[in-house]
């Protein structure tokens, strides 16, 4: 099968590592079944693989991509969750089993014509959702909805500031708080991103670091040491920033003193469980929000994607259909 794939690892130049060409199909383990692929998305933690960041060297050649969506063997239309693990050893929840991976860590990736997933994985992709829609929602869209209806604790009416507008997860957001009925803040450095934020459904976008309207109840960081003192002060006294990422740096100033005294809370949020990203789908066909799509491409183009990515040339998803 066609397949793209890390063959080396270079920390300063990613691109040179990855690889477009034909694999062997995957191997079925016990209680796993395969997904012939009819659309895959891009993620930074594909970047990120191709740097080593959690993949290592002894795992190569290993097959990029964690999101997908496709048919079953039975010819069902599917969404595979991408987050392998044991909801027993979780406490019910995968995303807290220690020994948790995602495709394309210790499993074969989604960037090619077949995927191989545990069959619990598999979640019914609605009609309404085309298989391009449905490939972007595995991490980046199932990252923002569990940080905002999970994770950021907010109410009817609340209001939200994401950062980093142009980014997948805080794309996703906007999107869904909006759609949520969130009063909605977003931040990015240039004003074409300022403005697709607002046609997402941003009440406002403004430059990066700049003083908002009011103060808000949760603040969506993906962004990390670039817009972490951002965060803290755009916070309302008890309000809580939740942070998935960190792209700028992983080491902000804690400001641990506007943090005690303002009673802010920091929650770590990764991924989703596999009812989320049901409840995500059945949220989008209900709302008729739907991802955004920054371009299509042949999963023979990857190179392309991959680099207008690294670039950071892009709004909302790359998608590749094999």
């Amino acid at each position: 099968m066609f397949a793209v794939t890390a063959t080396k690892i270079d920390a300063d130049n990613p691109l040179n590592g990855l690889t477009a060409g034909e694999r062997p199909d995957p191997d079925v383990p016990d209680g796993w079944t395969t997904v012939t692929v009819k659309a895959a998305a891009l993620n930074h933690h594909d970047l990120w693989s191709l740097k080593g960041v959690g993949l290592p060297a002894d795992r190569l050649p290993m097959i990029l991509g964690c999101d997908a969506a496709g048919l079953d063997e039975d010819g069902n239309e599917v969404i595979v969750h991408s987050v392998i693990g044991d909801p027993g050893r979780g406490g019910g929840d995968e995303t807290l089993d220690p020994k948790r991976s995602l495709l394309s860590e210790a499993h074969q990736g989604t960037l090619a014509e077949k995927v191989a997933a545990p069959r619990r994985n598999l979640v019914p992709k609605p009609a309404g959702l085309s298989f391009e829609e449905a490939a972007c929602l595995p991490t980046a869209w199932l990252t923002a909805y569990r940080m905002l209806f999970d994770k950021a604790g907010l109410q009817p009416g609340a209001s939200v500031l994401v950062q980093g507008a142009g980014g997948g997860v805080a794309s996703a957001a906007i999107a869904l708080a909006s759609a949520a009925g969130y009063r909605v803040y977003a931040t990015s450095r240039t004003e074409e991103k300022r403005e697709r934020a607002r046609e997402l459904g941003a009440d406002e976008a403004v430059e990066t670091g700049a003083r908002l309207p009011e103060r808000v109840d949760a603040v969506i960081e993906t962004v990390g040491q670039a817009t972490w003192s951002h965060s803290l002060k755009s916070l309302r006294p008890g309000g809580r920033i939740v942070v998935s990422g960190a792209t700028s740096g992983a080491v902000p100033p804690a400001e641990l003193n506007r943090v005690f005294f303002l009673q802010l809370s920091v929650v770590g949020s990764t991924m989703g469980t596999r009812d989320q990203l049901e409840r995500l789908a059945r949220f989008l066909v209900k709302t008729g929000t739907r991802p955004v799509i920054d371009r299509t491409l042949p999963l023979s183009r990857a190179h392309e994607g991959f680099a207008a990515m690294a670039e950071g040339d892009l709004f909302g998803k790359i998608v590749f259909t094999p």
